[in-house]
């Protein structure tokens, strides 16, 4: 749901539909519901209501984890998701209903701080996800591997830096999905990155050092995928770079657990005993 909700918001300010609606809110455009064919109200409405839903269920996981039987952590992650969710609500609302009223509504400063906290929020559901689940183990750290470099190599088709594709909003909406699949399979692999039963705390660090520092590469990537800069052949190298970045930590993260000594038992000594 926040992936695709990720997706329909970028879609929407890139089809410049975000300042539909007449900058109503519940009304759009005097409308509660508006003509349901692909122009700019509904694609902005739609948008609304699937943050909406979105935002139900971000509460409705942390109040599962609070009632289930989950550990700390993962319930701190899912109520942290929910502290921030008023924040990115109010941004929202400055840049698309009120933005005309504020100040600094409808700016590049504006459209970063909401990319950002909405990072943010994928990433805390992510952690919850991850730590609220099984046990993570030498599966997980596959699967995660597998999915960031998909992730990445789907991302860099559809990116603007590498101009294989034109930067279209549907472009631009899949260049998020992929790219933000593959931060999520980099934070699994952060988590699940942990000392075999044989294995060593070196091998684990590193791993998760790689991890963490494509992910670090991938926000600047997201950011530089929206206008908030004037996309200049210098940013296009910036971007680039990024991307290399992003992907040779990936690689080197999966070179580094495909390499890894076996322990007694015949598995890799990373991603749990």
């Amino acid at each position: 749901m926040t992936l695709t909700l990720f997706a329909l918001g970028v879609y929407t300010a890139a089809t410049g539909s975000g300042l539909a609606c007449q900058a109503q809110w519940p009304l759009c455009s005097d409308q509660l519901i508006p003509a349901l064919t692909i122009n700019p109200d509904f694609i902005e409405w739609f948008h609304r209501v699937w943050a909406m839903v979105t935002g139900f269920l971000i509460i409705g996981v942390a109040a599962w984890t609070w009632a289930g039987d989950f550990d700390r952590r993962t319930r701190l992650a899912a109520t942290l998701a929910v502290v921030v969710l008023p924040v990115q609500i109010t941004v929202g609302a400055v840049t698309v209903t009120i933005g005309g009223l504020v100040p600094g509504g409808y700016t590049v400063s504006t459209h970063a701080a909401h990319l950002i906290v909405a990072l943010v929020i994928f990433t805390l559901l992510g952690l919850a996800t991850l730590w609220g689940g099984s046990r993570p183990g030498p599966r997980l750290l596959r699967i995660g591997l597998g999915v960031a470099l998909a992730g990445l190599l789907a991302g860099v088709a559809f990116s603007r830096a590498v101009p294989l594709v034109t930067y279209s909003p549907g472009a631009q909406a899949a260049f998020y999905v992929a790219t933000l699949s593959a931060h999520l399979g980099l934070l699994a692999v952060a988590v699940s990155a942990t000392e075999g039963a044989n294995g060593t705390a070196v091998d684990a660090a590193r791993v998760r050092a790689l991890a963490v520092g494509s992910m670090a590469f991938l926000v600047v990537t997201l950011l530089l995928g929206r206008d908030l800069v004037l996309y200049t052949g210098t940013w296009q190298t910036v971007n680039l770079l990024a991307i290399a970045g992003a992907v040779a930590l990936a690689a080197a993260a999966a070179w580094s657990v495909r390499t890894a000594e076996p322990n007694a038992a015949g598995r890799a000594t990373l991603g749990g005993d």
